[in-house]
């Protein structure tokens, strides 16, 4: 089964545990750099009261991977969105892409990557949990299987309604994410694009460019009706000054 994260927004405390874990365990510098980068693929935001965690969504149905011409982005049967640098060449495809405007390339450097979150990927492969989710004091990240910890949400959604918005960002947006949140209040007003369609975008425009065909017809065929009236139209008027003026 795949895995995800969820993270509960209300027992976040901002310490910053998680951002040191993932920097150590992708050999990143530590600086305070509070925006994603090629030197930050997670960070901790601070949104009023609340502190909430920016990385990749690695989505069930991912449009860096389909935007990709070759395939240097693979989704895992295990979850997570992986990169594969040896097989990049550098288009930004996958920057373009992303509903959620994760990866990020390494500008500064004379040979390139696109960086992102890649769950510990690595890490998983060896029994372990994602860094971030082991450096985690208050358990505000959990890992496990997906469909678990949608039933994990729920519950507590469900337990303490006072407590929650009733919401789970991830669960449908852009066909369902690997990383789920749940928080106190509107996701709206803690960052979070609120706007994202229920289907992934990719296949919003599968469906409309699988119908370019069709329409192509449709035009060739007006253009051929058309031009076939004019042609009619010229054939008669030249028989009619053939037959002395009568059509």
């Amino acid at each position: 089964m795949a895995k995800g994260l969820l993270i509960d927004i209300t027992k976040c405390v901002g310490c910053g545990a998680c951002e040191e874990a993932c920097k150590e365990a992708h050999n990143l510098p530590l600086n305070e750099e509070k925006k994603l980068s090629g030197k930050t693929l997670s960070y901790v935001e601070e949104r009023g009261p609340w502190y909430v965690r920016h990385m990749c969504f690695h989505c069930e149905q991912p449009t860096c991977v389909t935007a990709c011409p070759l395939g240097a982005l693979e989704k895992t049967k295990e979850g997570p969105v992986i990169y594969h640098p040896d097989i990049c060449f550098g288009c930004r495809y996958c920057m373009t892409a992303c509903p959620f405007q994760i990866p990020k390339f390494e500008w500064d450097k004379l040979s390139p990557y696109i960086r992102k979150c890649d769950m510990c990927y690595d890490r998983q492969q060896q029994g372990l949990e994602p860094a971030c989710v082991e450096a985690c004091p208050q358990e505000a990240t959990i890992f496990g299987e997906r469909d678990e910890l949608l039933k994990i949400a729920h519950r507590r959604i469900d337990t303490n309604p006072d407590l929650y918005y009733n919401h789970i960002y991830g669960e449908h947006e852009v066909g369902g994410t690997s990383m789920l949140h749940i928080g106190p209040v509107p996701f709206k007003e803690l960052g979070f694009n609120t706007h994202l369609p229920q289907k992934p975008p990719w296949l919003i425009t599968w469906s409309i460019l699988r119908e370019v065909p069709n329409i192509a017809l449709m035009v060739f065929m007006m253009l051929g009706g058309t031009y076939w009236l004019y042609q009619r139209r010229a054939d008669v008027e030249e028989d009619a000054k053939k037959n002395g003026g009568k059509k």
